[in-house]
């Protein structure tokens, strides 16, 4: 599964369970939540189990109806951070090479011919001689 199929497979746990947890403690039928917040009750279902996930006017209505903090839907409550919420991971491109490639970007197709040739060659010369290691294409 895909990082963010994962991210979003955990939000969706977490608003389900948050859900549920205020629907029971208002003393409600899953039913009367759907009801109130203008769901299919099958759909609600789908939410509290953690296989839907709301869209944000859904979410709006869902907070309202169970008199709710977004926040406490999402995770945010806690003095932790949500399970759900995973740390970006660093970028792996150095800066220079970041700015070289926004440089590149501007370039004509000639022009990145010729680089493409200068960078080829820069990378073959740097290679120790006997190398194992296969040429790059093009060479």
């Amino acid at each position: 599964m895909a990082p963010a199929d994962k991210t979003r497979t955990a939000l969706a746990a977490q608003v389900g369970s948050a859900a549920r947890a205020a629907r029971l403690r208002a003393e409600w039928t899953q039913e009367e939540v759907a009801e109130r917040a203008g769901l299919v009750t099958e759909v609600y279902g789908r939410l509290e189990r953690g296989r839907l996930l709301p869209s944000v006017p859904t979410l709006l209505r869902l907070c309202r109806v169970l008199r709710v903090d977004a926040n406490a839907l999402l995770g945010f409550s806690t003095s932790s951070t949500p399970s759900w919420l995973t740390p970006l991971p660093a970028p792996r491109v150095p800066p220079a090479a970041r700015r070289l490639l926004r440089t590149v970007l501007r370039l004509t197709p000639k022009q990145l011919e010729v680089l493409g040739f200068a960078a080829r060659a820069m990378v073959a010369s740097s290679r120790p001689r006997g190398s194992s290691e296969a040429k790059p294409r093009g060479t």
